[in-house]
């Protein structure tokens, strides 16, 4: 039988989640059973659905509905229920106004959060009595129902100056693989442009960049040649053994996460939104996942993973692995698609 996790990815679960390996299989098995059920619980939830997210506590997948009625359909699926005011479509739609608007440097991100029902505003705490943020956020509340939140940091990117010994460099930047594909590897787009060259750890040419979106989206590819192939893991950068990708099911809100990167290596977290619009420096980023996993500079490009089902690939955060921090990434399964590539499994 295929063991259910690589040790560590288990040993990282216990380390930054506090879990026994006990817990941490449980919840492993809670988060594939909850995957496998939520489109067959959307479906059953039809117009009133209004979101979803995993409950660590019971490990059972939750459904917002906006009627009783459906609730009880989807509860006949084997998911809990709560009755919300608004639906997941009316949220997306409320986002999107916000999305149109210009927001100042002050507005971290904003994202739908379905346990409340309302699009959440996050603002930087020593910023968020600027005019402009201000301004931003009362725009904001006439697009639709919006609770304004505070984090401590603006976000950023992960990428890093060169330094020797790490996985791929492009110009003076170093950056970390994210997923091997058929021809190549998925990365973050703000590692390179369409065109530049890459090299590997020894210096020696791999291939380019075949194409990169940056801002706006955060991904890209690069094809693999030269003596270089594809293996379908994370790596664990010769510290950890390497954890084999079987596929790319989109773990819900509330589940566990790891990320792996050529800086800080192994660290987990949980989901903790979907859909956000990060607002860097640079300009706003859409569809991102946020997560409580730490990074640092040089790990931007490198494998977000939920169990063995690829996720995303780093884009940036704020913080660090010392104090902590939030990142996020933006979903494997929106870059194959946008470039028509098949991601390379075990």
């Amino acid at each position: 039988a295929e063991p259910a996790a690589s040790a560590a990815l288990l040993s990282a679960m216990q380390r930054d989640l506090g879990l026994t390996e006990k817990q941490a299989l449980t919840r492993l098995a809670d988060e594939k059973a909850a995957t496998a059920l939520e489109k067959k619980a959307q479906r059953a939830a039809g117009s009133a659905f209004g979101g979803s997210w995993l409950d660590a506590k019971t490990g059972k997948l939750t459904i917002a509905v906006t009627t009783a009625e459906k609730a009880e359909a989807v509860r006949a699926t084997g998911a809990d229920t709560r009755l919300v005011e608004h639906s997941a479509k009316s949220l997306d739609a409320a986002k999107a106004r916000i999305d149109a608007l210009k927001a100042p440097s002050g507005v971290s991100s904003w994202h739908v959060d379905p346990a409340t029902s309302r699009v959440v505003v996050n603002v930087v705490a020593a910023e968020q009595r600027d005019n402009d943020v201000r301004a931003f956020v009362a725009q904001a509340r006439k697009a639709g129902p919006v609770t304004v939140k505070t984090t401590a940091q603006a976000p950023q990117t992960f990428a890093a100056g060169t330094v020797g010994g790490d996985p791929y460099y492009t110009g003076n930047v170093r950056c970390s693989i994210g997923f091997s594909v058929h021809g190549g590897f998925v990365t973050a787009g703000h590692c390179g442009g369409t065109g530049q060259q890459v090299r590997g750890w020894d210096n020696s040419y791999i291939g380019n960049f075949q194409g990169s979106s940056f801002p706006g989206d955060d991904y890209a590819w690069v094809n693999v040649g030269s003596g270089w192939w594809t293996v379908p893991v994370v790596l664990g950068w010769g510290t950890v053994p390497d954890q084999l990708v079987r596929g790319s099911n989109e773990a819900p809100i509330g589940a566990s996460i790891c990320r792996s990167g050529s800086t800080t290596r192994w660290h987990c977290g949980r989901v903790l939104a979907k859909n956000e619009t990060v607002n860097y420096s640079q300009g706003a980023v859409h569809q991102m996942t946020k997560t409580s996993v730490c990074a640092q500079g040089g790990d931007s490009g490198g494998s977000f993973i939920s169990g063995d089902q690829a996720q995303g690939v780093t884009s940036g955060g704020w913080g660090n692995c010392t104090s902590g921090g939030e990142t996020w990434y933006q979903p494997i399964n929106e870059i194959l698609n946008r470039y028509g590539l098949r991601l390379h499994t075990a």
